[in-house]
């Protein structure tokens, strides 16, 4: 995949998902060494485990709803919404009904490709 670093375009239908944890599936979309936007799917129910990493996260609701705790605060974001989590606060995310985000992260997840 890291031939598409720094790539001008990126064509959705040409980028496989890939499964993270039961009920979600990620793209990872255009990046380079300094952000990442990343495309992820939940299946209602499904959960993004609460964890925790040096990059700085903003992520968008495309659609669904989704129940977000960022340091033990929670709330219930729908799409349009937004949310920021800063480096190292542990945060996770419960879809209330299926849903998509679009996350972007600060310097890039090496640790996704």
């Amino acid at each position: 995949m890291t031939d598409r670093l720094d790539s001008f375009f990126q064509h959705e239908a040409e980028i496989a998902w890939e499964p993270t944890e039961p009920g979600v599936k990620r793209k990872i979309m255009a990046y380079g060494s300094d952000l990442m936007v990343v495309r992820v799917i939940f299946e209602a129910g499904a959960v993004g485990k609460p964890h925790q990493h040096p990059h700085r996260q903003a992520s968008y609701v495309e659609s669904g709803v989704f129940d977000v705790t960022i340091d033990g605060r929670t709330e219930r974001l729908v799409a349009g919404d937004t949310f920021f989590v800063p480096a190292d606060l542990v945060h996770g995310v419960t879809a209330v009904e299926a849903g998509q985000l679009i996350d972007s992260f600060t310097p890039m997840r090496k640790e996704f490709l």
